[in-house]
C-alpha cells in the first residue's frame, strides 16, 4: 500500500473529525461526536484493508470483519444514546470550562482525536500486511480475543444503559452485573479488542522465534 492512502485517511479522518465539531455547534448536541469518532475510524480500518495490495487475503478478510463488527455496534450504541440526550456531560463540561474560545478550542481537541484514531489505523494495517500464511495460533487468538472483547463492551453498555433506565434510590453509581468488578469494564473490553491487532499482525512469527533462538544459540 502506498503513502498516499495513508495519507488520504488521515486527511479524511480530519475532515471527519471537523464535520463533528461543526455537527456539535449546529445541533448543540457533543454525544453525536463519538458516535461519528467511532464510524470514521471503522471506515478508515476498512479502506486500509480493502486498499492494500498487500498482506494474507485470508487474514485480510478476518480483519474486515472485525472492524465492521466493532464499528457497527459501538457507532449505534453511541447514536442511540445521543439521540435521546441534549448534550453529552463530559463535553459539556469541557465546553463550559472553555468559555468564549470553546469553538477553536473544541476543535483543536477533535483533531487530537482524530490523529489518535490514525494511530490505531496503523494497527490494523500492520495486522493486515502480515503475510504468514493462514490460519495460524495467534490468528485464533485474536479472534477470541477481539469477540470477546465485542461481546463483553456490548454487555457492559446495555447494563449502563438498565441501570440508568431503572434509576434506583440514592444510588449513582453502577455497580450491576460487570460494573460489580470494574469501575469502567467498557473502556477495558474497548482496550481488549485493539489488543487483538498486535496479536494478528505477529501471527505466523511465533514459528520463526524459536529457528532463530536455535540458530544465535549455536
Amino acid at each position: 500500500m502506498s503513502i498516499s492512502l495513508l495519507i488520504f485517511v488521515f486527511i479524511g479522518l480530519c475532515l471527519g473529525m471537523s464535520g463533528a465539531w461543526a455537527v456539535q455547534r449546529l445541533t448543540g448536541n457533543s454525544g453525536w461526536i463519538d458516535t461519528i469518532w467511532a464510524a470514521i475510524t471503522g471506515l478508515a480500518g476498512l479502506s486500509v484493508i480493502v486498499f492494500s495490495v498487500d498482506g494474507n487475503p485470508a487474514r485480510k478478510w478476518l480483519a474486515g470483519i472485525l472492524v465492521g463488527l466493532w464499528a457497527l455496534r459501538l457507532a449505534g450504541h453511541i447514536a442511540t444514546r445521543s439521540a435521546g440526550k441534549k448534550d453529552d456531560p463530559r463535553y459539556a463540561a469541557l465546553i463550559e470550562e472553555w468559555g468564549d474560545s470553546a469553538g477553536p478550542r473544541l476543535l483543536w481537541f477533535l483533531l487530537i482525536q482524530a490523529f489518535a484514531a490514525f494511530i490505531l489505523t496503523l494497527s490494523i494495517y500492520a495486522a493486515i500486511l502480515n503475510p504468514a500464511p493462514f490460519p495460524g495460533i495467534l490468528d485464533g487468538l485474536a479472534l477470541v480475543v477481539a469477540l470477546i472483547a465485542i461481546a463483553g463492551e456490548g454487555t457492559a453498555d446495555w447494563q449502563l444503559s438498565q441501570f440508568k433506565r431503572r434509576s434506583p434510590e440514592g444510588k449513582t453509581v453502577c455497580d450491576i452485573g460487570l460494573w460489580g468488578y470494574s469501575r469502567h469494564p467498557n473502556y477495558f473490553f474497548e482496550w481488549s479488542w485493539w489488543c487483538a491487532w498486535p496479536l494478528l499482525a505477529l501471527s505466523g512469527f511465533q514459528a520463526a522465534f524459536p529457528l532463530s533462538c536455535r540458530f544465535w544459540l549455536r
